[in-house]
């Protein structure tokens, strides 16, 4: 197996899914899971060799002449993330089976959750940035064809446009950065352009390239402003919830930054910049969860909450930073993926996810409850868990700040108070307390619901118990990775002494049970509603204006320019020609006019005399048939003129394309009521005057163009090679037909498509007007 069959793997899988769902019915999750599962073992067999030093390049040639390969470079960063990709989505595939297990459109998750698996496992392991963007903006797809799931639901497909709308619009921008940097850096592979970071932070370009790629990141990450698409994607079914906004999807953006932290940091800009939208980031999404009660709504905000915690540690860059990057986004994964599937578990047995309206489910949902509650006391921070060693690492990478230290520290530890009071509300509100009647009978989940919150959550405690499993295989070459170091050593562990850390670790937790104590009053309180509107619903607001005004502006466009009438149509094309043709032509251009007249003939002259004659008979013609009869004469008088140049298959072209023309316009000018002149003298003199300098303009743009000197290359080109390879005696005919043939091919597939749309509206025509007719009798 290679890389790139692994990807195409699961890309092809895709197209089985909705057969699976239909033949395999409740076992289609199970048996989907072994495609991911297959890819997964595949890529630890991986581990001794990147562990070891090595990196594996693979690259297959695509559009040579641009510099564009579909290459793949797999080292410690890509193959961590490989790893989360791969193993989280086969318990994906398993809890989704379950949870959907019902659902009449099942085949339609398997397809499009596969779809996005195959796209996010090409965004991890890509080292083309053309090859990285189109993965790239595969996951925006496949995620607005999940998160738009339930689309008989106004909810879900106003939050599947908006995710796509802000995730596809960053990803514009991030392509301008990537442009920029290859120009910069002179090659399109990433691990190229690894030994270039002095020449790309000193290029005058850097600021400009960094401000675009970080808006990619920056939206597909739900970093401040941006961080309202998140919450709202949460309409999606949960399984898509625990894949695309826990462990996957929104991590791109972070993956992002760490792939091109090599290359873009080291600068006061990256620092500034990165660091302290992810720390705003971090604060505003920790403090936000805590004003909803939906479980999906919570765990949402401290994604973003996580989310902006790996920002602010790549812009410190350090290297307790870049370890804590590496920790964090495993540690994140495994928890709360994990919660997310639990949440989901929940509302499906239970029949809400609101925690005022459950309780005391620990009795009827054991395996959910304890799961549940592993992976909260992960996300907590609380030993012995891999999350308690992520937060240690997060408060050490803190304290060596090189920049607002103490700003850093305070927003790092008031943020995790947040944290730990919503992983008390999300442990203990649905599971613990009093058993409240649901309307239902509640009892444990299927296996296939469960297995995976299991598997994530105990992994929690493994690695942090025993976190030498992890250190020097995974997390090590991770950070050194998001270092652009060969080797970072790192040894992780429980227990590191009283210090800074640890104190603040005790500090947090006191504050986050003093928090969770007075929770329902805090959340009711009229300055913390304040809070909500302003940094939950403002930013989501301010997106939705914006989308109204362009719609309107668009509507207004449109019923100005597209107001139905063809002659409005060609006066504004025209009119627009004219003033940004004209300007360029005269502005930014020296013109000079080569027009000769001693070698035209008295014929040649009367021919041109003719047709100006024609021309102004169908413009002044008080006859539509008067008029396509003159225009007929002009036509033919421009094919006399290709025979007298020597261009008789032109000739005949034209006099084919005149005759049929002037056929059926007069077929059709005798169905239709008798021309009346409406136009006014004033709207005749306005049109007049625009057909005049377009005409104007044309003929000087040719008389300058033949002051141009041209480069004989193509025409030697053809010239030489029309006969000897294409075996043919009339080179333009070669040049349509082969050296254009893809091109001339497509001119005549919209020709036969605009054709069977004429014929199909012909007898659509036919068959209203006999309906019609009949309700007449």
């Amino acid at each position: 197996m290679t890389i790139l069959f692994s990807v195409l793997l699961i890309f092809a899988v895709a197209f089985v899914g909705p057969m699976a769902a239909k033949y395999l019915k409740n076992y289609s999750g199970w048996a989907l899971s072994l495609v991911p599962l297959t890819v997964f073992l595949w890529f630890t067999g991986f581990i001794p060799e990147i562990s070891g030093g090595s990196v594996i390049n693979e690259s297959y040639v695509w559009v040579s002449y641009l510099g564009i390969n579909m290459s793949f470079y797999l080292d410690g960063l890509s193959l961590m993330f490989a790893l989360i990709v791969t193993g989280v989505g086969t318990f994906i595939m398993i809890y989704g089976g379950g949870y959907l297990g019902s659902d009449p459109n099942l085949g339609r998750f398997y397809f499009s959750v596969l779809l996005f698996m195959g796209s996010m496992l090409g965004v991890v392991l890509a080292d083309n940035i053309i090859a990285l963007f189109i993965f790239w903006e595969l996951t925006s797809i496949s995620s607005y064809l999940l998160i738009g799931y339930k689309h008989n639901k106004e909810d879900s497909r106003k939050s599947a446009l908006q995710a796509l709308l802000v995730t596809g619009s960053g990803g514009l921008a991030m392509l301008a950065g990537f442009i920029l940097l290859a120009i910069m850096t002179g090659t399109m592979e990433i691990s190229e352009m690894f030994t270039q970071s002095g020449i790309v932070s000193e290029h005058p370009w850097y600021l400009g390239m960094l401000i675009l790629v970080l808006i990619g990141a920056f939206t597909k990450s739900a970093q401040f402003p941006f961080h309202f698409w998140l919450p709202g994607a949460m309409a999606a079914p949960t399984p898509v919830s625990a894949y695309l906004h826990s462990a996957t999807m929104v991590k791109a953006g972070v993956y992002l930054l760490a792939r091109l932290s090599p290359v873009l940091s080291g600068t006061i800009e990256w620092t500034y910049i990165v660091t302290l939208f992810g720390a705003v980031t971090m604060l505003i999404g920790a403090w936000l969860a805590l004003a909803h009660t939906d479980l999906k709504k919570i765990l949402a905000y401290s994604t973003v909450m996580a989310l902006g915690t790996l920002t602010m540690l790549l812009g410190m860059g350090h290297e307790y930073a870049v370890k804590a990057v590496a920790v964090f986004i495993l540690g994140h994964s495994l928890y709360k993926g994990a919660l997310f599937m639990v949440a989901g578990t929940v509302d499906h047995e239970a029949g809400t996810r609101d925690v005022r309206f459950i309780s005391g489910l620990r009795k009827t949902m054991p395996f959910t409850a304890t799961f549940g509650c592993i992976a909260a006391l992960s996300m907590a921070g609380l030993a012995p868990l891999l999350g308690f060693i992520g937060k240690e690492l997060v408060y050490e990478a803190a304290l060596s700040a090189s920049v607002f230290p103490l700003f850093l520290i305070t927003a790092a530890v008031v943020s995790n108070i947040a944290v730990v009071a919503s992983s008390g509300i999300v442990a203990i509100r649905p599971f613990f307390g009093e058993y409240k009647e649901h309307g239902k009978q509640v009892h444990e989940a299927p296996v296939s619901m469960w297995i995976g919150p299991a598997f994530l959550s105990v992994l929690s405690i493994v690695f942090g118990v025993l976190p030498f499993l992890i250190d020097g295989s995974i997390i090590s070459k991770a950070a050194a990775s998001i270092a652009g170091t060969p080797e970072l050593v790192v040894s992780l562990s429980l227990w590191h002494g009283i210090n800074a850390a640890l104190i603040l670790s005790v500090v947090t937790f006191a504050s986050g049970v003093a928090v969770y104590m007075v929770w329902n009053k805090f959340r009711d309180s009229k300055g913390f509603q304040g809070y909500d509107r302003w940094m939950g619903e403002g930013p989501k607001n301010g997106y939705e204006n914006i989308l109204a005004g362009v719609l309107n502006f668009a509507s207004v466009q449109t019923r100005f320019f597209q107001n139905g009438y063809l002659r409005y149509y060609l006066l504004t094309v025209l009119s627009f020609f004219v003033l940004i043709v004209g300007f360029t032509l005269f502005t930014k251009t020296d013109v000079s006019l080569m027009a000769d007249f001693s070698d035209i003939s008295f014929y040649e002259w009367t021919i041109a005399l003719v047709i100006v004659v024609a021309a102004f008979a169908a413009v002044m013609a008080g006859s539509g048939l008067v008029a396509i009869a003159a225009l007929g004469v002009a036509g033919y008088s421009i094919s006399l003129l290709y025979v007298l140049f020597s261009a008789p298959d032109l000739a005949i072209t034209q006099v084919l394309v005149e005759t049929l023309t002037v056929i059926l316009v007069a077929l059709v000018l005798i169905h239709i009521p008798k021309f009346t002149a409406t136009t006014s003298t004033s709207s005749k003199v306005r049109d007049g005057i625009i057909a005049g300098a377009a005409g104007t303009l044309v003929t000087l743009i040719v008389l300058a163009v033949l002051t141009v000197d041209f480069d004989p290359f193509m025409t030697d080109y053809f010239a030489e090679n029309s006969y000897v390879v294409a075996y043919g005696r009339n080179i333009v005919n070669v040049i349509l037909v082969d050296f254009r043939a893809l091109d001339t091919f497509g001119e005549i597939v919209v020709i036969g498509v605009a054709g069977v749309g004429v014929y199909g509206l012909i007898k659509l025509g036919k068959s209203l007007f006999r309906k019609e007719e009949g309700k007449t009798v």
